[in-house]
C-alpha cells in the first residue's frame, strides 16, 4: 500500500517535471518565432525561456501556491455580501452604478 503511494508520487513528479520542461520548450520557440521578427529582439536559449516563465510567474502570479486563489476571492466578496445590511448593499449598488452605469435588469430595458 504504500509502495503504491510512492509509486504514485513518483509519477507525479515525473509527469510535472516533464510538462514544466515541455512549457518551457513552447515559450523558448514562440518567443524565437515571433520576437526577432517583430521588434527585433534577440533570440533566447532554453534557460532563458525558463527563467522568463519564472519572472513571469513573480511579477503576475506571485506566490500564491494555487490556481484557486480567484475562487478565494469570489468567497470572500459573497461573504461580505451576506454581511450587509439592505442599506449598505443599495448605497454599495449605487456606488457601481456611478462609475458602470446600470446594468442587470436595468440595462435590459429597451432605449427609445
Amino acid at each position: 500500500m504504500k509502495g503504491n503511494r510512492v509509486l504514485k508520487g513518483l509519477m507525479f513528479a515525473l509527469c510535472a517535471t516533464a510538462a514544466i520542461a515541455l512549457f518551457g520548450f513552447v515559450v523558448m520557440s514562440l518567443w524565437n518565432w515571433l520576437m526577432p521578427a517583430l521588434f527585433g529582439l534577440h533570440v533566447i536559449t532554453y534557460w532563458q525561456a525558463m527563467g522568463l516563465l519564472a519572472l513571469s510567474k513573480i511579477f503576475f502570479g506571485g506566490f500564491r501556491g494555487r490556481m484557486g486563489s480567484r475562487r478565494h476571492w469570489e468567497r470572500r466578496m459573497v461573504e461580505r455580501w451576506e454581511r450587509m445590511t439592505p442599506e449598505e448593499r443599495e448605497k454599495f449598488r449605487q456606488g457601481m452604478r456611478s462609475r458602470c452605469g446600470s446594468f442587470g435588469a436595468a440595462a435590459a430595458e429597451p432605449k427609445l
